[in-house]
């Protein structure tokens, strides 16, 4: 018995063998156009500080012994009080406000097969920041990435009434991607939707569909992955293209070319086409869109046209709901962005935003840069930390290489330039491009200070050179931007990806007065002056739409939020600097 107690409270290691069983992204399967049957709402939940539920095998709920003794056990899932899911736990509670650690969830679910040979999958659109699913005793496996979907095979350990347990850890480390250090609200727990779906015996796994890249606009490529390796007719269908077609698959694969004339998807048109495919026993659909995007020289050219992208970064989060969203505020962040600020691009900074954010992009015809949060001195050096980024890279490529909207995906944010840096993100590049040649990739690269000129070398492994810069901010000397600009001779097109100056929404004072929103409108007349006067610079994302939470900033202006935002965080009030840049932005 003392070597049983031993094992499970005293062992240290005691996460490995739940590490040792992940889902990544080879287990994602594309759920457009399928049904699924939510599990959101209110879940059974307790802080786990002690992390017992793995120590102790909660999930196993052996509250007897042999002899039919009953046991003193530490859990109690049908009497803890309830938590909404999806939301960060950190918003549910005053107590878990700062809460880092465990939290374990817990709620019943009833199921019936609707055939004999269906298969069945739970899916988790987002869980910060590593998970373990257990369902019905039976672990099923655990999920690194804190913003990317995972899903897990449950036909064998559905039953027709079921106890889901789910233990979520948002710990923040050195070797995570992100790592310890950041500047945003490290946000705890489920936030994102959970949810099940069927499948037949067989079905179709993931496709990508797009425009192909120098033929004019006039050839449709996709490939097709089935979720076994059989060879099989796949049925193509774009009815308002007429297109109708049988695709051979071979061993689980089928890529073909399609001839078609689309009507291009851009921002001023954002044309959609319903799409369906077909196997036998299975049938999926999506709305998808047609557009080029490639760069040339200095210049980004949109459907074969140069393009200037006027954007705004944003980070994915609000007061009321903090790192989970909604429709409604999806919607009205986007017509904050094109109808009042001229805007036609969005950074999602600095993780991959919501599923739902991307689709509706499609919708409303706005741009998107989505990146993964390689930000700041991660551990560049370690073999999984690599392993980390490359499968959150994966898992978003594969969520969002359907929608037309997503036009650059970002390996990473503000790193050194070591050697070890250069090589961890030149081979996320490299895998972008494995997943996905129709769209630009790009990253936050660095200035050399003491030269005063863009000095990188990832940009060799760049479609697009991103900026961050705060002249007359973090640096005082404002001139400082201009020499920057004069010294450097990029080959490739530069997206100034930051550049921003905080102000208290209501401070104000002389536009020399740090904090004030005088001062930032006079920081931005300063740099949307310098900065449409330099010929290689094709895009702004300026640092940021909304004030938003901060745990590194707690001066009286900003009071544990970072005040860049160019509309405070009630997301209504626009500061001074706001006309500033959507004039710019009309003008151009």
């Amino acid at each position: 018995m003392a070597r049983i107690f031993a094992s499970t409270i005293h062992f240290a290691e005691f996460r490995t063998a739940y590490e040792s069983k992940k889902a990544d992204s080879s287990s994602l399967i594309s759920i457009e156009g399928r049904e699924t049957e939510s599990l959101d709402g209110r879940w059974s939940f307790s802080p786990d500080p002690y992390e017992s539920c793995l120590r102790k095998r909660w999930y196993e709920e052996k509250k007897y012994a042999p002899d039919g003794r009953e046991l003193p056990v530490d859990y109690d899932f049908e009497h803890w009080d309830e938590i909404d899911v999806p939301s960060c736990w950190n918003l549910q509670r005053p107590e878990l406000f700062y809460f880092e650690s465990m939290g374990v969830y817990f709620r019943t679910f009833d199921y019936r097969k609707h055939s004999d040979d269906e298969r069945a999958f739970i899916a988790f659109e987002g869980a910060s920041y590593r998970a373990y699913v257990f369902l019905n005793g039976v672990y099923l496996g655990c999920h690194d990435g804190a913003s990317t979907p995972f899903m897990f095979e449950i036909t064998d350990e559905l039953k027709e009434h079921n106890r889901l347990v789910v233990a979520v850890e948002a710990e923040r480390k050195d070797t995570r991607v992100p790592m310890s250090n950041n500047d945003w609200f490290n946000y705890g727990g489920i936030y994102r939707d959970v949810y099940i779906f069927r499948t037949g015996k067989r079905f179709i796994k993931n496709w990508f569909m797009r425009l192909l890249p120098n033929t004019d606009f006039s050839k449709i490529a996709l490939d097709v992955t089935l979720s076994d390796d059989s060879d099989s007719e796949i049925h193509v269908s774009i009815p308002e293209l007429g297109i109708e077609k049988d695709v051979k698959a071979e061993k689980g694969k089928a890529s073909t070319v399609i001839e078609a004339h689309p009507e291009l998807w851009s921002p001023d048109n954002p044309k959609l086409y319903d799409v369906s495919l077909s196997i036998e026993g299975d049938t999926i659909s999506d709305r998808v869109g047609f557009r080029e995007i490639r760069t040339e020289g200095r210049d980004i050219l949109l459907n074969g046209k140069p393009v200037f992208l006027k954007g705004v970064s944003v980070h994915e989060d609000s007061t009321r709901l903090g790192k989970t969203t909604d429709e409604t505020t999806i919607r009205e962040t986007i017509r904050v962005a094109k109808d009042e600020l001229h805007a036609q691009m969005l950074r999602l900074a600095h993780y991959p935003h919501s599923r739902l954010f991307a689709r509706i992009a499609d919708e409303e015809g706005i741009i998107l840069w989505e990146e993964v949060p390689v930000y700041w001195s991660i551990a560049f050096s370690d073999k999984e930390t690599y392993k980390d980024a490359e499968n959150q890279l994966s898992e978003l490529i594969l969520r969002d290489r359907n929608r037309v909207s997503v036009c650059i995906w970002s390996v990473g944010n503000e790193n050194p330039d070591t050697d070890e840096r250069f090589a961890f993100m030149s081979s996320l590049a490299q895998k972008a491009r494995e997943l996905d040649e129709t769209r630009c990739i790009s990253a936050a690269c660095l200035v050399n200070e003491s030269e005063e000129r863009i000095d990188d070398r990832l940009t060799d492994a760049l479609d697009i050179i991103g900026v961050n810069e705060y002249y007359g901010w973090y640096s005082p000397d404002f001139d400082m931007l201009r020499r920057v600009l004069e010294n450097s001779h990029p080959d490739k097109p530069v997206i100034i990806s930051e550049v921003g100056a905080d102000a208290r929404a209501g401070n104000h004072g002389p536009k020399d007065m740090l904090w004030t929103e005088e001062f930032q409108e006079e920081f931005y007349k300063k740099q949307v002056k310098t900065i449409e006067k330099c010929s290689y610079i094709k895009g702004m994302t300026p640092w940021i739409l909304y004030d938003f939470r901060a745990s590194r900033r707690f001066n009286r202006y900003q009071e544990g939020y970072n005040r860049k935002g160019l509309i405070d965080d009630d997301r209504k009030t626009k500061k001074k600097a706001f006309r500033i840049l959507a004039d710019f932005y009309e003008g151009r």
